[in-house]
């Protein structure tokens, strides 16, 4: 989702400002501080009054997209959100989630913790995407949480990388028959260091699959991807696979002999691993 088609979202919020808010029929939409004011029983995924971040209920059946988007746009911008997604019983829906920087050297900072609550029956496409300045520090906690035969595919992708990014993703399984897959696509370039632990918890006899890829682009960067699978049910289907790579010398060359120049080459490859 382009920023400037950003005032469309159901949230979105630039720096420390919330921008726009749209609810339509059946999806409530609040800053988090409203949504703990507003519903008592928020507070027990919330913990404590968040400072900024967005809610989202989801109580009916809608057939358009929810659609959030965070920015920074400042210098020196810091910002620590606390989100939180809530799907109703047996409703299917998909979410777009962008977070980026306006520009290249804000030398900002991205905390965000959020928390994913799908009741039983529930279905979601969760699309997260990433696009970082160079100087930026970026720290993402997100929680997934699955009842009774809910299903959830969430796919995370880091378009152009911050300084420095760690992130921690946990599926917890919790219903019977419940379903989770967490794909992420983590690309390295021009110094950055990342970090990332993702995590499958079951408790309860359902199927889990986590898929994590880093690609680097140059040798000062860094990449650590911590999979972790953890299994309380002896009935339960968890998997993980993890690889980091870099860039085929002989994909490169095969792409310069066909009249790219090396950065567009490069680019080429980068767009097909983040959508493999």
């Amino acid at each position: 989702m382009a920023t400037k088609n950003a005032k469309n979202a159901h949230f979105w919020q630039i720096d420390n400002k919330v921008k726009n808010i749209f609810s339509t029929e059946g999806v409530i939409v609040l800053p988090s501080p409203q949504a703990w004011e507003k519903f008592s029983w928020t507070r027990k995924f919330f913990e404590k009054k968040p400072k900024e971040g967005y809610f989202v209920w989801v109580k009916e059946q809608t057939q358009k997209p929810l659609t959030t988007c965070v920015s920074m746009g400042s210098f020196k911008t810091s910002q620590n959100l606390t989100n939180l997604l809530v799907i109703e019983k047996n409703i299917k829906t998909k979410a777009n989630v962008v977070c980026n920087a306006l520009k290249k050297n804000l030398c900002s900072s991205h905390k965000a913790k959020g928390k994913l609550i799908l009741k039983e029956g529930a279905s979601l496409e969760y699309n997260h995407n990433h696009s970082w300045g160079e100087k930026d520090i970026v720290n993402i906690d997100y929680q997934f949480v699955l009842e009774k035969n809910s299903q959830l595919s969430f796919i995370y992708k880091n378009q152009s990388p911050p300084k420095s990014l760690e992130m921690k993703e946990s599926l917890l399984l919790k219903g019977e028959g419940s379903q989770g897959s967490i794909k992420l696509r983590l690309l390295g370039r021009k110094n950055s260091k990342i970090l990332a632990k993702s995590s499958i918890i079951a408790l309860a006899a359902g199927k889990g699959h986590l898929d994590c890829q880093g690609l680097l682009i140059d040798k000062n960067s860094v990449i650590s991807l911590t999979p972790e699978l953890i299994c309380k049910n002896p009935q339960a289907q968890i998997t993980h696979e993890a690889s980091i790579g870099k860039i085929s010398e002989e994909e490169l060359n095969y792409l310069r002999m066909r009249g790219l120049a090396e950065s567009e080459a490069i680019d080429l490859i980068v767009n097909g691993f983040l959508e493999t």
